[in-house]
């Protein structure tokens, strides 16, 4: 098993002060696609966050969380060699249905009844293994495709090293409700516009939020999108620190399918409060 916390990818210091950083907690984030007829491109479910949440107050993201123990067990269950990679697909199926309300890459009877039950008990802490063993749903995880992965530079007292995968999801009747735990709000709405209301000041998106959906902005449709992850495969992305000119840049590699690489410091907002 690759364990996240000791690869060699991800950052060994704090790229601003040079303090030694603390393990990663493994976490997945899944961006659930909406092709729209007519329209230009495909939108993308949101949640808001709580202002009281630790890590992203406030900030709009994709439905996503810690992966749990129990889901690298139910990865192991299912016959999976690499656990953190089927853990972390597991996880972002189970934390979707639990912020949203909606079951993906899920095969089964979702009559709506039946998942709101299986929502309501992932919140009362039940395992995602044995609800689909109490409805008979199999998971697709293979239809989760990998778009990409950031652990950030920062000692904050939390680091996340978080999986990013892509799903395509056209049922259009499936109603995406919040959970009024973690989460405040949540909107579907294409990439771009997502940039638009950032820019007027109309929801908080943070820095690894803002890059990726820049690079999202280029899809007209998921399969542009599935095709443009064949060629930039997903990496480790760990952002650095560099002067340039009199400004300081919060930057990411050039080269891994990102059209914007760089932010001043000044103008970047990071998922901690400064």
């Amino acid at each position: 098993m690759n364990d996240p916390a000791t690869s060699n990818d991800r950052p060994a210091t704090d790229a601003i002060t040079g303090k030694p950083m603390p393990k990663p907690i493994p976490a997945s984030t899944l961006v659930i696609f909406r092709d729209q007829p007519g329209q230009n491109a495909p939108d993308l479910l949101m949640v808001e966050r709580s202002a009281k949440m630790v890590f992203a107050a406030g900030a709009a993201v994709f439905p996503g969380g810690r992966i749990d123990d129990a889901d690298f067990e139910f990865a192991r269950k299912l016959g999976h060699d690499d656990v953190d990679e089927y853990g972390a697909r597991i996880a972002a199926i189970r934390e979707t249905i639990e912020e949203t309300g909606i079951a993906v890459a899920v095969e089964g009877d979702l009559d709506a009844r039946r998942i709101l039950d299986a929502r309501a008990a992932l919140h009362e802490g039940t395992v995602l293994a044995d609800i689909c063993n109490q409805f008979d749903w199999q998971l697709e995880l293979e239809k989760l495709i990998p778009f990409t992965r950031w652990c950030p530079p920062f000692a904050e007292k939390r680091v996340f090293d978080t999986r990013f995968y892509m799903i395509s999801h056209d049922d259009h009747g499936a109603l995406a409700t919040v959970d009024e735990t973690e989460n405040y709000n949540l909107f579907w709405g294409n990439a771009q516009s997502v940039l638009d209301r950032a820019e007027a000041g109309e929801v908080k998106i943070i820095f690894p939020t803002k890059r990726n959906l820049e690079r999202l902005a280029q899809f007209g449709s998921f399969d542009e999108a599935v095709a443009h992850v064949k060629d930039h495969p997903s990496v480790m992305v760990s952002p650095n620190i560099e002067k340039r000119g009199e400004e300081v840049h919060l930057c990411i590699p050039e080269g891994i399918g990102y059209p914007i690489t760089s932010e001043p410091m000044d103008a970047v907002q990071r998922g901690f409060k400064k």
